[in-house]
C-alpha cells in the first residue's frame, strides 16, 4: 500500500526568517511563483511569522499587498501563514473582537492554511484562533509546540494533540522550532499521535543540530502525513532541510512524493541568485549553515544565539556569552519549563541576560518576565519557583483564568486612531500589531517622496536580474536586512523576534 508523502515548502517564510532575518522581498519572489505553484506542494508557507512585521518595519512593503500579490500569482497551490494565538503575529495577547478580524481577513487576501501556536501550549491560548479560522473557511492547523522537559513528554504531547483535535484541527502540527525532536523520539511520537488521534500530522522541524533530515526520515516509516522542507538554496542550518534531499531520497519508495526535481531545479537556480542578493546585503550570514549541537544541550535556538550575541555586544558583555548560555536553562526551569519559541524564548533569553550582567541573580525583572510569572501569557507548563516569582511580581494574584477573557475588544478603539490615514480595512489590523511601525509605513505610503532622477546605468548583475517571471526555460534571480533589536521594545527586555523560531 502506498503511504504518499506530502511536503509544505517553507522558501518564502520560515527559510528566510530562519537565514536571512525575513529580508526577502515580495519582488525576489514573483519572478518564481510560476514554477512553485506547478510543482505539486501540499501548501507553500508564506506569510504570518516574522514576515509581517519584517514587510513594515524593514522594506517598506504592506504584507497584505503582498498576500494578494503571492495569491495572484499562485492560484493552484494552498498557501499558509504561521499564527501565533491570541498573540496573532505580535508580541501580546490581542482582544478576541482583534484576532476574528486578522483570521477573516487572512482567508479573504489568500490564505488557505493557518497553523496556530501558543509558546506554553495553552489550548485557551487557540480558542479563538481555531474557532474563527474554520468560520471563515481556512484550514485550521493548530500546533503542539516541542520542546524537552521534566513536565513534557510523549503523554504531555498526545494529550494536547486530543484537545486540540476536539477543539476543530483540521490537521495537527508537530512544532520543533529548535531542532530538539531527535530522530527515534520522532518515530516513537508519530507512531503514536497516528493511533490516538484521526488527522493527518505535519511536522516541522530545523536542522540546527544536524539531525533533521534523520528526523523526517524516521517519521516518514511512522507514517507522518506531511513535511515542512526548504528549497535547498535556503535550507539546512538554521532553516527546514532541503526539499530536493527528501524528495529524491523517497522516489520510487511507498512515500514516494510525486514532486517534480527538475521544476525544483527551475525555482532553485532562481533562489540562489536570491540567496547571493541577501548575502552581499549582508543578511545571509554562513555562520547559520553550521551544525550547532549547543540546541541540544542549552536548548536555544540557532536565531535566539545570534540574538543572544548581538545583545550582548550591545551590553558590552560578549565575555558573558557562555555564562548566559549556562543561566537560560537554570530561568526556564524557575519560570515552570516554556518551550523556547516567540515570545517566551525572547523572554527567558533576555532575564538570563540580565541575571548574568545586572550584579546578580533577578536583582531585576524585565517587564515581561512579570507578566509570564503573572500568568498573562496563560499557564505555564511546569511548577514555577513562587520564591522567584514574588521577587517578580509581589503579592499580585496570579492570573488563572484565559488572559483573552479580560481585554475588552480593541478593533472599533483602532479604527479610530486610524481614520485619517487608513485606505483599506487591514490597515486597522497592521496598526494594532505594530502601531509605531505601521504609522510610519502609512506615512510614507500615502505621502511618497517624488522619485528621484535616475542615475547613469550600471553594468546589470546577475543578482539584479529577477523581474521576469521564471519559467522551465527561464530562470531569474533575486533580493531583500539582519535583524536588529526590536525598535519598540528596551533592548534588555526582549529579543528581537527570533529568526529561527518565528513561528
Amino acid at each position: 500500500m502506498s503511504k504518499k508523502l506530502f511536503i509544505t515548502d517553507t522558501i518564502l517564510r520560515d527559510a528566510h526568517q530562519s537565514q536571512a532575518a525575513t529580508r526577502m522581498r515580495t519582488e525576489d519572489m514573483l519572478p518564481a511563483c510560476e514554477v512553485l505553484d506547478s510543482i505539486g506542494y501540499w501548501s507553500l508557507e508564506c506569510w504570518g511569522g516574522a514576515t509581517f512585521d519584517s514587510c513594515l518595519r524593514f522594506l517598506n512593503e504592506d504584507p497584505w499587498e503582498r498576500l494578494r500579490k503571492l495569491k495572484k500569482a499562485m492560484p493552484n497551490t494552498k498557501l499558509q501563514m504561521l499564527f501565533r494565538g491570541q498573540n496573532i503575529l505580535g508580541y501580546k495577547h490581542y482582544a478576541d473582537d482583534v484576532v476574528e478580524q486578522f483570521c477573516r481577513k487572512a482567508i479573504e487576501n489568500g490564505i488557505d492554511v493557518i497553523r496556530i501556536f501558543d509558546a506554553l501550549n495553552d489550548v485557551r491560548n487557540l480558542e479563538s484562533a481555531i474557532k474563527y479560522t474554520k468560520k471563515y473557511g481556512g484550514i485550521c492547523e493548530p500546533a503542539i509546540s516541542y520542546t524537552v522537559s521534566p513536565v513534557h513528554n510523549e503523554d504531555y504531547f498526545v494529550k494536547v494533540a486530543k484537545e486540540l483535535v476536539q477543539m476543530g484541527a483540521d490537521v495537527i502540527c508537530i512544532k520543533d522550532m529548535a531542532n530538539l525532536l531527535l530522530p527515534f523520539d520522532a518515530y516513537s511520537l508519530v507512531k503514536r499521535l497516528k493511533q490516538e488521534v484521526d488527522v493527518p500530522i505535519h511536522l516541522h522541524t530545523h536542522n540546527t543540530s544536524g539531525t533533521g533530515d534523520m528526523t523526517y526520515l524516521m517519521a516518514v516509516q511512522a507514517g507522518v502525513d506531511i513535511v515542512d522542507c526548504a528549497l535547498s538554496p535556503l535550507a539546512n542550518g538554521t532553516s527546514q532541510p532541503a526539499t530536493e534531499s527528501l524528495v529524491a531520497t523517497l522516489k520510487g519508495t511507498e512515500y514516494d512524493t510525486g514532486l517534480d526535481l527538475e521544476k525544483m531545479a527551475v525555482a532553485a537556480k532562481h533562489f540562489r541568485g536570491v540567496a547571493q542578493k541577501l548575502k552581499d546585503e549582508g543578511f545571509l550570514d554562513p555562520k547559520v549553515l553550521n551544525v550547532d549541537t549547543n540546541t541540544l544541550i542549552y536548548q536555544v535556538p540557532g536565531g535566539m544565539l545570534s540574538n543572544l550575541i548581538s545583545q550582548l555586544k550591545q551590553l558590552k558583555a560578549e565575555d558573558k556569552y557562555y555564562e548566559v548560555l549556562a543561566e537560560i536553562p537554570r530561568v526556564r526551569e524557575d519560570f515552570g519549563y516554556p518551550p523556547l519559541v516567540t515570545p517566551t524564548s525572547q523572554i527567558v533569553g533576555s532575564q538570563a541576560v540580565l541575571n548574568v550582567v545586572a550584579g546578580g541573580r533577578y536583582k531585576t525583572f524585565s517587564k515581561e518576565s512579570k507578566a509570564l510569572l503573572h500568568g498573562e501569557y496563560g499557564a505555564l507548563p511546569g511548577k514555577v519557583n513562587e520564591e522567584v516569582r514574588k521577587k517578580a511580581i509581589g503579592d499580585a494574584e496570579v492570573i488563572t483564568c484565559r488572559p483573552a477573557d479580560l481585554l475588552k475588544p480593541e478593533l472599533d478603539k483602532y479604527r479610530d486612531e486610524i481614520k485619517d490615514v487608513m485606505r483599506q480595512e487591514e490597515d486597522v489590523l497592521s496598526y494594532a500589531l505594530f502601531p509605531q511601525v505601521a504609522m510610519k509605513f502609512f506615512e510614507q505610503r500615502n505621502n511618497p517622496k517624488p522619485k528621484e532622477e535616475p542615475k547613469p546605468a550600471a553594468p546589470v548583475q546577475p543578482a539584479q536580474q529577477a523581474q521576469q517571471p521564471v519559467t522551465a526555460q527561464q530562470p531569474a534571480a533575486a533580493a531583500g536586512q539582519k535583524m536588529p533589536m526590536h525598535p519598540e521594545l528596551p533592548a534588555t527586555q526582549l529579543f528581537v523576534e527570533d529568526i529561527t523560531i518565528g513561528r
